[in-house]
């Protein structure tokens, strides 16, 4: 069973910085993403950023590039999400998303909270 555990959420003010992390365990895949959603209330959960495991691509959703920057360790069991810059619109539950390159089957973390203060 795949477990995503994520941290590193909490409080900061407007302009500060912020890292998430997301642990993955309980199985290795061959082919796959880790990213973050983000899903404030009232509104649909949003992608954010993204990295594929083989070759390092990133992407990014247009309100976070040159802010936020996606990586993982050597390993390739932890995805981080360092955001910088904060602003109070980028307050949400952050989730950490592995997606399955052969089967596109999409796991969840239990999602962290961003709060940005103004």
């Amino acid at each position: 069973q795949v477990q995503l555990v994520e941290s590193g959420g909490g409080l900061v003010q407007a302009g500060g910085s912020l890292r998430l992390s997301c642990a993955v365990a309980g199985r290795t895949f061959s082919n796959y993403y880790m990213g973050w959603y983000r899903q404030a209330p009232g509104k649909e959960r949003d992608f954010v950023a993204a990295i594929s495991w083989s070759a390092g691509r990133t992407s990014y959703a247009d309100s976070v590039k040159g802010r936020f920057t996606i990586s993982r360790d050597n390993a390739k069991t932890t995805v981080y999400l360092q955001m910088n810059s904060l602003k109070p619109e980028d307050a949400a539950i952050y989730y950490c998303n592995v997606r399955d390159g052969a089967t596109m089957y999409n796991y969840w973390g239990q999602g962290t909270q961003v709060t940005v203060s103004s």
